[in-house]
């Protein structure tokens, strides 16, 4: 059985088509936002001067790549979504095998292996 699965963002500030998924963090949190070309360039704008001004974080590139508990991260490795994949085609959830993983069945994977 063939399936073909579409995920379709949405942009999270006014509702329309996203473009594209902005992660930023802030304080110590990590966010995702979806947002449509006009929107992740206001946001890039708005933050510009205080990107300019600032230095990286070497906590950020020691935690960068790495699996977290919250259902924000996106960059897990190979093997963890695959793992997800699994997991979640024996808990009967669709899934495709390549491409983003929904945020709702990494909540619930997580919720289940935390």
């Amino acid at each position: 059985m063939a399936q073909k699965v579409q995920v379709i963002l949405l942009d999270d500030l006014e509702g329309g088509d996203a473009d594209e998924t902005v992660s930023f963090a802030l304080d110590g949190s990590s966010y995702e936002i979806d947002l449509s070309s006009a929107n992740a360039a206001q946001l890039r704008e708005a933050l510009a001067p205080y990107i300019a001004s600032a230095r990286k974080s070497a906590a950020a590139k020691r935690t960068r790549g790495r699996s977290t508990s919250s259902s924000s991260s996106s960059r897990s490795s190979r093997s963890d979504t695959t793992a997800i994949r699994e997991w979640a085609r024996e808990q009967g959830l669709k899934v495709s095998d390549r491409g983003r993983i929904p945020s709702d069945i990494l909540a619930k994977y997580e919720a289940a292996n935390s």
